[in-house]
């Protein structure tokens, strides 16, 4: 079932670990199927080392786990950012060092340069 997108977000889960966006196996990559209503994303708290692409977890919109050998953390709230009109297909949330590390500092992040000014 959605191999297709099992498969695309696999690749963008490595993308994070080759990129060093995150610590462990905090963070993932998730993606919708809006058709269908279904959501794939990458299991909670494996290795990004022993995954395959049919390791990737198919939920449904509440949540549900519908297909998938491995357990989730509760996710409702990457879903709602990929639901609705947004236009999302996908949700990258990792943990950085550097994200972390400011998110516990709390304090907010000044805009420093152009992009991120287009960002606002």
């Amino acid at each position: 079932m959605l191999e297709e997108l099992k498969k695309e977000v696999y690749e963008a889960n490595m993308l994070l670990l080759q990129y060093d966006l995150v610590t462990f196996t905090w963070g993932n990559v998730s993606g919708i199927d809006r058709e269908k209503g279904l959501f794939v994303i990458k299991p909670s708290g494996v290795e990004y080392g022993q995954l395959a692409p049919s390791d990737m977890t198919v939920v449904d919109l509440e949540g549900n786990r519908i297909e998938g050998r491995y357990r989730l953390l509760p996710i409702r709230q990457p879903m709602r950012r990929c639901t609705g009109d947004s236009g999302n297909r996908s949700v990258a949330h990792t943990h950085s060092v550097w994200a972390t590390s400011w998110a516990q500092a709390g304090r907010d992040i000044p805009c420093y340069g152009t992009t991120h000014a287009d960002h606002y």
